[in-house]
């Protein structure tokens, strides 16, 4: 008993535990962890209130601020107002498309230039794909016509479908004017009558 008191003594004795500390050295205490990521959360959310605390803030500034704010969400609604156009009036879009696609490189760059500086590392490559794929989908402008007539027919009700002409299948036209014997209404009449 003696030798194995020993060894655990060596082990985790002495305030220490040897298997902890060695572990340790490979793998990140949890704990400590937890605690270090509390501390940093913490610290950055002192940061960020002190940064929006002042009420010295003039109105000017405020303006500015807000204007700052506006880019993205336009983009954003902008983008999402195009692809309702082209849904709601495809005509309308493609006639704008066309309009976009004369607009000279020069001013695709000036352009590109711009919004990379604002949101950063954009690269015009991006917007060169952009009008590649624009053009693209500017071919399939008869077809979506074409498609968009076809289907304000069928809303129409020129196309729909009419009952079949049984008129020359004796077969059909006779199934059509058979009378199924239902039994179970059969049964049911058969007992209202009887006073069941």
């Amino acid at each position: 008993m003696g030798v194995i008191e020993r060894i655990f003594t060596a082990l985790f004795g002495g305030g220490r535990n040897l298997v902890k500390d060695t572990a340790e050295v490979f793998v990140e205490n949890a704990e400590a962890g937890a605690a270090r990521e509390a501390v940093m959360r913490g610290d950055a959310l002192a940061q960020f209130g002190r940064e929006f605390a002042s009420s010295r803030q003039g109105r000017f500034d405020a303006f500015m601020d807000g204007v700052n704010r506006l880019p993205r969400p336009l983009m954003a609604l902008g983008t999402i107002g195009l692809f309702v156009s082209a849904m709601s009036n495809p005509v309308w879009f493609a006639a704008r498309m066309q309009g976009i696609a004369l607009v000279p490189e020069p001013l695709w760059w000036i352009l590109g230039a711009i919004i990379s500086f604002y949101f950063g590392a954009r690269h015009q490559v991006k917007g060169q794909e952009f009008q590649r794929q624009l053009a693209q989908n500017l071919s399939l402008l008869p077809t979506v016509t074409r498609n968009l007539q076809a289907l304000e027919a069928l809303e129409q009700g020129a196309l729909m479908p009419g009952k079949a002409d049984a008129s020359t299948d004796a077969a059909l036209t006779s199934q059509g004017a058979a009378v199924e014997e239902n039994l179970a209404l059969n049964d049911w009449s058969a007992g209202s009558a009887s006073g069941r």
